[in-house]
């Protein structure tokens, strides 16, 4: 092997985060917190990838009105490369924008299987960290780009009802999955004591019927910013950078930095191949 060859071969077994964020039901303000978090990791120098795997809905690109003339259809059809299909948003994150619909991503064949594998490869020296914007509720869908990523951060809101859906998010992730390990946030919570609470319910409960590990990674703060920031498509953590929600979602991006010493070591194409594993085991 030549310089030049194991350079690429270095370069490609750098470690990348992959981390899909799930909720268990809508309205929690998950799309919100993987755009607003994506552009304060790339604040902490990390290129930053987010792939808007909520399919049919895409609100990555309307949080930050952007207007994307392809999405990932358009690579597994083979008419555009990985490269051609992302958008560049604020503070230069890049994002991959959802399709229009399931099918694409449950029935590829070989040669988009391996034309996908590929693309990420071409791309995979300008990802630190690939977050999976999934979609909301329990499905085979988010069922596969959790069990596809590396860690998976589930966003509750201090509501009974968000409490328990990611209760069940998390027992068909545990149960039907064998994934074992998720990470808490509390979204629009109005204190950390009322976080902590949220948290505190939640383990209570899959302490009780579950055999997982469960930890606490923060909350975001119920802020007026927030809505603000939505109403104009603006991420609050520029529109707002003062406000409790910006200075907390910088926070966690620091935290999350920090993690490598959690992550299984991997590359952008190991969470690929996951990927096209998992997509091949779900029903059509």
């Amino acid at each position: 092997m030549n310089d030049s060859e194991m350079h690429t071969a270095k370069r490609r077994d750098k470690p990348v985060k992959t981390i899909a964020v799930a909720s268990g039901k809508g309205g929690v303000g998950k799309s919100n917190i993987v755009a607003n978090l994506a552009i304060a990791l790339s604040k902490l120098n990390n290129k930053v990838m987010v792939f808007d795997a909520d399919l049919g809905l895409h609100n990555i690109d309307i949080l930050l009105n952007l207007k994307p003339k392809f999405n990932i259809s358009h690579l597994l059809l083979g008419n555009l490369t990985l490269k051609e299909i992302l958008i560049e948003g604020p503070a230069g994150i890049k994002i991959l924008p959802a399709s229009d619909g399931v099918q694409e991503m449950t029935s590829l064949d070989e040669f988009q299987r391996l034309n996908l594998i590929e693309a990420f490869d071409d791309v995979a020296d300008d990802v630190d960290i690939l977050l999976v914007d999934t979609a909301a509720g329990i499905s085979d869908n988010v069922a596969f780009f959790c069990t596809a990523a590396q860690q998976i951060i589930i966003v509750c809101s201090p509501e009974p009802t968000s409490i328990m859906d990611a209760y069940g998010l998390i027992k068909v992730l545990s149960s039907n999955y064998q994934e074992m390990k998720f990470q808490v946030l509390v979204n629009s919570a109005r204190s950390e004591h009322d976080a902590k609470n949220v948290f505190k319910n939640l383990s209570a409960v899959t302490a009780r019927f579950l055999s997982i590990s469960l930890d606490y990674l923060g909350y975001i703060p119920f802020d007026e910013a927030v809505r603000k920031a939505v109403m104009t498509q603006k991420p609050f953590v520029l529109a707002f950078p003062e406000s409790k929600a910006a200075e907390k979602i910088n926070e966690l991006a620091k935290i999350i930095s920090s993690q490598s010493e959690i992550n299984v070591k991997g590359t952008v194409q190991i969470f690929i191949r996951r990927l096209l594993n998992a997509v091949q085991k779900v029903p059509l």
